[in-house]
């Protein structure tokens, strides 16, 4: 049974922020399951090379470059998918930023907008979008990426930790109001995953990383890759019955 259950099979999925890091293992996962993968992000070129994996896997693939961040891109996203593709089943909203560390009584609106704007804002109504095309074919799952941030909430992150926090909300905002489409919607919290951006916070506390590292159970800093057995559960008929849930995939970090 374990094969048919989490195969994917003539699904199709759009993933974001599919160049790097933990959408390009979400993509390539996906792919090997049997999916066609729609990969976007910003810059075209990564893409490209992604997509070329992807279809070196015998999937088809197509490469969007689309700031989810700007909601005239996002709708183009949804447009040029569901135009060559005919359909969306899966969607991974994987793109996320995070352009400053520091205090909350030193954040300025300028990067809370920019962080709001691609983690939530963007998130949310790529998803509306998506859900829309997904209730013409029967439904679909929606697999938002969080982060333990948003469940614990480490100091000097404050407008990440908050944003990541309202993902799981949103999570739980689709399960609840697209259930009656067929709809899923489940969240992903990855733990401290060697990405560029988790890179970013050791460049900018570099004396924090020790801590973290002793405090994670399994392995240490964890492989974008290992994100993919929950990505492809959650994509899959495995999960059937299994909606606005937050997976923890986090090394056994939160128990420390």
């Amino acid at each position: 049974m374990a094969g048919p259950m989490f195969s994917l099979e003539g699904k199709v999925a759009l993933v974001t922020g599919a160049s790097r890091g933990i959408g390009q293992a979400a993509a390539l996962g996906l792919a090997r399951a049997g999916a066609d993968v729609i990969v976007a992000s910003r810059k075209l070129p990564d893409l490209e090379q992604v997509a070329g994996e992807i279809r070196k896997l015998g999937r088809k693939s197509l490469a969007v470059a689309a700031h989810i961040g700007r909601l005239d891109q996002v709708q183009v996203l949804v447009d040029r998918s569901v135009a060559e593709f005919g359909r969306i089943d899966v969607l991974v909203n994987n793109a996320g930023t995070n352009p400053v560390w520091m205090p909350a009584l030193e954040l300025e609106e300028r990067a809370w907008d920019v962080v709001m704007n691609l983690n939530l804002k963007g998130l949310f109504f790529l998803s509306v979008g998506v859900a829309k095309a997904m209730m013409k074919h029967g439904g679909g799952s929606i697999i938002n990426v969080a982060s333990v941030d948003g469940l614990r909430g480490e100091a000097q992150n404050s407008a990440y930790n908050i944003s990541k926090a309202s993902v799981i909300m949103a999570t739980k905002v689709m399960a609840r109001e697209w259930a009656q489409y067929g709809i899923r919607a489940n969240c992903i919290a990855p733990g401290f995953i060697g990405t560029r951006l988790m890179n970013s916070r050791w460049e900018v506390d570099p004396g924090n990383k020790p801590e973290i590292v002793r405090r994670i159970l399994l392995q240490g800093v964890g492989e974008p890759d290992f994100m993919t057995g929950a990505m492809v559960f959650l994509a899959s008929e495995a999960s059937a019955y299994m909606t606005g849930q937050t997976v923890t995939v986090d090394g056994g970090y939160m128990l420390t």
